[in-house]
């Protein structure tokens, strides 16, 4: 039985090492902290999981879904804007309903929950303040260290990355509060309680409000993001739980007048109800090398920091732990080095980091002048609105057109005619994905020599004799000049363990064959190794259809390794088995 130490119990951490225990790994979890302490601590975060993050919690730790003993988990609907641009009398206001819902659960008790589930289940847990020094003995001990706490001296064993870390100090002042207000308040519409409503005050900062579970039952979140230096910047002279509560409705009277009312009477749920701080958002190298010579693996926290603003914490570090998981599932008893490690975190950076880092340090600076078009026609525009919405469970989905002001144009455009098509064109495309697929990467070689591929499930084949098969790429697909312009494509049919090249390619990236395995075939056109099934073709028509192109190409070579299939269904990856009347 391989034997891997966990250091930090918080969200990625603990989900890993359920994750690990449950696969037959010897695990070794430690915390400076007991899961009694934990629960009667301090609030630790402003933690908010949305659909994508929640899905992959399921998964690494099923038994602790759905009801807690301080009650059931309020479910967060929707998110709902509210800029203020020219003057705060006239803000542009809009909201939007999550495709799937999102909670929020105080990590005092999820941290608490998974240690005792660990311990229950035989685990080594072990109470302990790890140091660096520790580390090196840990290192002769283990196979592998996993390091999922940045606190102190362990967050200096990894570098940072200057290419991934664009700010050198704090861009916000934060504070935070759990209150039993706003959906406990008599008379509140259940519009006003199932969301965050989030506003923004140029210059000032940012208040989001939403609905949490914490040790004492349902609860409201107050979360304060001050520019620094700016007015919000005003906690220094805070002493007391109950002072910070109310600086935080002096604010509210001051810079968000609409949302005072909602938490008139506001009381702190416990004595630990509070937090105030200021992060430097930074990407940290994954590896780090101890002065032994021994190697640690940085996960969650401790590598990946970002601002609260968009709420993406928690859920960069679940998802840190679900792609962990499964490399080193997939690893099975080979050595757990360097550049295992480094490739690790490559494919969580690349399939998701990324995205959300990207997006979060942006939302950090003053907004551009397309990005403030996109809030105001969001007003009139539905389907703009549930983008910039569903962004938030998934960030790789404000790329480019957040960034871009040419690509913003084009994607207002494309969701105005939604907004008119003879569907409701999310619910349309809700109901085709009850239609199961398997998942495709479709590559060629542009003229120019470069690697193109984009995943596709509109995949099928057409003809015997001759051998033909067709695709249908969006006629806004950013490569489609390229598959126009070229001979051949081929069809790699994704293995079970290849979701993460799935969402590589789905993702728009300077280099999407970035640690990709390939092989060259027909006219140069890339070959994904590792799939169940390819087939290297000859475009030989393209029909207009609509919004999409259909490519029909003539098999010239095709091979079949067989292997499970990835499987695609209702917006999430699954896996294949026998059906059991088979």
């Amino acid at each position: 039985m391989r034997k891997i130490a966990i250091v930090g119990a918080g969200e990625s951490g603990a989900q890993l090492a359920l994750g690990l225990q449950r696969g037959g790994y010897a695990i070794t979890l430690f915390s400076d902290r007991s899961a009694a302490q934990i629960r009667t601590g301090r609030v630790m975060s402003s933690q908010c999981m949305f659909g994508t993050a929640l899905a992959a919690e399921e998964q690494l730790s099923p038994a602790l879904t759905g009801i807690y003993e301080s009650g059931p988990v309020p479910a967060i609907n929707r998110i709902s804007m509210r800029v203020s641009v020219e003057s705060p009398e006239a803000p542009t206001e809009w909201e939007a309903s999550l495709d799937t819902p999102a909670h929020s659960i105080d990590q005092r008790i999820k941290s608490a929950a998974w240690i005792e589930t660990f311990i229950s289940a035989g685990g080594d847990f072990r109470i302990e303040k790890v140091s660096a020094r520790m580390l090196e003995e840990l290192t002769r001990d283990y196979e592998l260290v996993v390091v999922s706490t940045g606190k102190g001296e362990l967050g200096q064993v990894f570098p940072r990355d200057k290419s991934k870390s664009p700010f050198d100090r704090p861009q916000r002042v934060l504070a935070l509060n759990y209150v039993t207000a706003g959906n406990q308040l008599p008379g509140a519409s259940q519009d006003s309680t199932d969301g965050i409503r989030m506003s923004m005050v140029p210059g000032v900062g940012e208040f989001f409000t939403f609905p949490g579970l914490t040790v004492s039952g349902p609860c409201q979140m107050m979360v304060f993001e001050g520019v620094v230096g700016g007015p919000m910047d005003c906690w220094t002279d805070i002493t007391t739980p109950q002072d910070q509560l109310e600086r935080s409705l002096e604010i509210l009277n001051e810079y968000f007048p609409h949302e005072s009312e909602n938490f008139a009477g506001a009381s702190l749920t416990d004595e630990g109800a509070t937090l105030l701080g200021r992060i430097t958002p930074t990407v940290r190298s994954a590896v780090g090398q101890l002065a032994n010579g021994g190697l640690v693996f940085g996960v969650g926290d401790a590598v990946v920091l970002n601002d609260p603003l968009t709420g993406q914490g928690s859920n960069n570090a679940t998802m840190a732990a679900r792609y962990y998981l499964d490399s080193i599932l997939r690893r099975g008893n080979e050595t757990f080095d360097q550049a295992w490690m480094e490739r690790t975190f490559d494919e969580f950076w690349r399939g998701w980091g990324q995205w959300a880092v990207a997006w979060t340090n942006d939302m950090l600076k003053p907004r551009r002048e397309h990005q403030l078009a996109i809030f105001s026609d969001a007003v009139e525009h539905p389907a703009l609105a549930a983008s910039v919405v569903n962004g938030f469970d998934d960030p790789r989905t404000f790329f480019p057109w957040w960034f871009d002001s040419a690509a913003a144009a084009e994607f207002v455009e494309a969701k105005k005619e939604e907004d008119s098509a003879a569907f409701d064109i999310r619910d349309f495309r809700a109901a085709l994905g009850q239609f199961a697929t398997g998942v495709t990467v479709i590559t060629t070689r542009a003229p120019d020599g470069r690697k193109v591929g984009m995943t596709a499930n509109s995949f099928t084949s057409v003809s015997m004799e001759p051998p033909l098969v067709l695709w249908c790429p969006s006629k806004r697909a950013a490569s489609l000049i390229d598959f126009e312009e070229s001979t051949h494509f081929a069809i790699n049919v994704l293995a079970s363990d290849q979701h993460v090249l799935s969402r590589q390619f789905a993702t728009p990236s300077e280099d999407k064959f970035a640690g990709a395995e390939v092989v060259e075939g027909i006219a140069g056109v890339p070959v994904l190794k590792g799939a169940v099934a390819t087939f290297q073709c000859r475009t030989v028509a393209r029909h207009d259809a609509g919004d999409h192109v259909i490519y029909i190409g003539e098999v010239e070579k095709y091979e079949g390794t067989g292997g499970a299939p990835l499987v695609f269904h209702r917006g999430k990856y699954h896996a294949t088995a026998s059906h059991p009347d088979f």
